[in-house]
């Protein structure tokens, strides 16, 4: 019975270390469980891909936490993912941003800066030749949209337009969304589009493959300043990491490396520390163009 009792407690020790007790996940920021950063298809997603990766390069030599970037198939997987935990962080445009943050409690970090400033604009532009002089000629062409959820390439332009008298969801004969402020840039110099919406000034984005875009593509309107994008961290992102990877950002955007990368990304000239308090002003205007993030956030 002893030999017996002796090859069962074997056995049931053999057993729990098949078994074993539930594994721990690796940690964040190692090969096995990579800290993923995504960013919105806002421009060419190839070159973002390529600028992005670049990125999380620069992060992982300086922090030593393994970072890997991608590119969200649209602006909303970008903030669905961090809501998911499937990206810790996010180079969200700024509705997405506002957004994030009610749902999920996403926190931005930073803000990028352009032209010296932290904050841009949006417009709408036209062909040269279209014969269309103020937003009123609008009404009855075919507009071309970034996507829903691009502040200046939909929300703030449809304000906009609704301040002069014209409903974008009636009084256009055919809306297009294309998915990209170069892509409606594009569009619009084709002739695929009468008008589109995008940031000041998108058309440089696509310089480089029609030169003459600026002469051909030309502004029809401006909105008002919007708070720029930012660099946001999932709710619950361990404070030391979100830290190591500020620096880290801060030193980037301080090297010649580092500028190179941004460009290409997003044409970012520099990073700056912000808080949430940074987008008050933003969540006023929307509040009065009756654009409600709480019910949005539902």
């Amino acid at each position: 019975m002893k030999k017996w009792s002796i090859l069962l407690a074997t056995a049931l020790v053999a057993a729990l270390a098949l078994t074993g007790c539930p594994k721990q996940a690796p940690a964040l920021g190692t090969e096995q469980n990579p800290i993923i950063m995504s960013f919105v298809p806002s421009g060419d997603t190839q070159e973002i891909i390529a600028g992005g990766e670049q990125i999380a390069k620069m992060i992982t030599d300086k922090t030593g936490l393994v970072v890997k970037a991608n590119v969200g198939t649209d602006f909303a997987a970008v903030r669905e993912a961090m809501g998911a935990g499937k990206a810790h962080i996010g180079w969200l445009n700024t509705f997405n941003y506002v957004l994030a943050h009610e749902k999920y409690g996403v926190d931005v970090a930073l803000v990028t800066v352009r032209f010296g400033s932290t904050s841009y604009t949006g417009e709408i532009i036209v062909r040269a030749d279209s014969g269309i002089t103020k937003l009123e000629d609008l009404k009855g062409k075919t507009m071309c949209w970034v996507d829903p959820n691009s502040t200046s390439g939909y929300i703030i332009p449809r304000i906009m337009l609704k301040a002069n008298g014209i409903d974008p969801d009636k009084d256009f004969a055919k809306t297009v969304e294309a998915g990209s402020h170069n892509n409606v840039v594009t569009a619009v110099y084709n002739g695929d589009c009468d008008a589109g919406a995008c940031y000041s000034d998108a058309r440089s984005s696509v310089e480089k493959t029609l030169p003459d875009v600026k002469e051909k593509v030309v502004i029809l309107a401006t909105t008002t300043e919007i708070p720029n994008d930012t660099v946001s961290f999932t709710k619950d992102f361990p404070k030391d990491m979100r830290d190591k990877i500020v620096n880290a950002l801060l030193e980037i955007a301080a090297s010649e490396e580092g500028q190179a990368a941004l460009q290409t990304v997003y044409s970012i000239a520099g990073l700056e520390k912000a808080e949430d308090s940074f987008y008050d002003a933003f969540r006023a205007d929307l509040n009065k163009a009756g654009i409600n993030i709480e019910d949005l956030a539902k």
